[in-house]
């Protein structure tokens, strides 16, 4: 298939990315490279530099390539600067998907699938989080991902776009070619490899006071091959499973210390940290069912926290960017 990624130079976008030349797919990737690499995607993609809704482009590659489906992935998704900075969030996950969704419309490609996120659940009143819980977000980064998914059911009733939304949860983890490398991180397993091998001071960890077993947040972690795995999937269940979510997690949630624990014992490094203030629009938990993907999509997590974190160490080790 020809498929169309945006964010395909990016952490997970990449992933995908070298999954689907895995498989004998053509992949064209549109990504503006804030957070992503040119480095990372792989030889046989086609990239174009620019903002995934910037629609000369997106006009000049529908009309270029015979896109088949779309994987829309391009989003800033700092959930604290989006506190601090949220019409940023708004422009590039709202205005610009739906300049993308309008060209998609305009050339008849009517499949996509949606980068989601967990975020747009708010604080969770059950756990496991189904995908029937409500959806009240506590930051703009959840707002924005959940103005995305009413606009697609109402392109699928105006305009025969059929979606499938995938709301993951903390993607985490490495393959051998691509993994996480932000000009900033902070996503808390990079953060906590880095001040094991002593590139980082310390890892913060912020608040002791949620209602959790030790105080510290918990969240779901899963490895990032196997959510560009639910995309292979996704090729081929579109169609019988159009217009529908599916979360993308492993069921078990792991609060921030359980984290370090499990870091120092998987790496046999002391892991330094201290407590620091909570931050804004952090959920206390965030932990998925994903039940209904393994009933429908046949997908299952295969790969847990130590594999996790010993992945992206590997990989953080030795980057290839």
């Amino acid at each position: 298939m020809n498929i169309l990624v945006t964010g395909g130079a990016g952490y997970i976008g990449s992933v995908v990315c070298e999954f689907l030349e895995a498989q004998g797919h053509f992949a064209v990737v549109i990504d503006d490279l804030r957070e992503g690499k040119r480095e990372a995607v792989p030889k046989k993609c086609e990239l174009y530099v620019a903002s995934c809704g910037n629609i000369d482009l997106l006009t000049r590659i529908f009309s270029r390539y015979s896109i088949d489906i779309v994987f829309h992935l391009a989003a800033m998704a700092n959930v604290p600067d989006s506190v601090v900075n949220p019409l940023s969030y708004y422009s590039a996950n709202v205005a610009d998907s739906i300049q993308l969704f309008g060209a998609m419309r305009t050339f008849g490609v009517k499949k996509v699938v949606f980068s989601s996120t967990a975020a747009v659940y708010g604080e969770p009143t059950k756990i496991p989080i189904d995908e029937d819980h409500s959806c009240k977000p506590v930051n703009p980064y959840g707002h924005s991902k959940l103005m995305d998914e009413q606009i697609l059911r109402d392109c699928a009733v105006g305009y025969g776009i059929k979606h499938m939304i995938f709301r993951y949860f903390c993607a985490a983890g490495a393959t051998r070619d691509h993994g996480e490398s932000r000009r900033q991180e902070t996503h808390l397993i990079p953060v906590v490899i880095d001040a094991a091998v002593g590139k980082r001071r310390e890892v913060e960890i912020f608040g002791v006071d949620f209602p959790t077993k030790d105080g510290s947040g918990v969240r779901d972690y899963v490895h990032v091959s196997d959510i560009a795995r639910a995309h292979l999937l996704a090729l081929s269940a579109i169609d019988s499973n159009a217009n529908q979510v599916f979360n993308l997690g492993t069921g078990q949630g792991y609060s921030v210390h359980e984290v370090i624990t499990t870091a120092g014992r998987t790496l046999g490094m002391t892991v330094p940290h201290k407590i620091a203030p909570r931050r804004d629009g952090d959920p206390a938990i965030l932990v998925a069912s994903f039940d209904k993907a393994k009933r429908d999509l046949g997908w299952t997590p295969e790969l847990g926290l130590s594999e996790i974190i010993k992945s992206a160490y590997e990989w953080r080790s030795h980057p290839l960017y």
